[in-house]
């Protein structure tokens, strides 16, 4: 994946002094090779069921705010 910024340069990351945390850790989830590697494999899924999605968000972390 390419990302449009150069991790060796501070200016770049600048904006994370001002993003809440769910934003920063987001900025390393989208990174790991695996996240996107089960992202796509649930992705593909027609039905799964809410056990897996469950543990889909246990292991990297998600939480979901409940809908009315």
């Amino acid at each position: 994946m390419l990302l449009g910024i150069d991790w060796r340069t501070s200016a770049d990351y600048r904006h994370t002094k001002t993003i809440p945390a769910a934003g920063f850790a987001w900025e390393y989830l989208r990174r790991d090779d695996e996240y996107h590697h089960d992202f796509r494999a649930i992705s593909r899924m027609k039905n799964p069921t809410g056990s897996r999605l469950d543990a889909f968000a246990r292991r990297w972390g998600l939480r979901f705010p409940l809908r009315s």
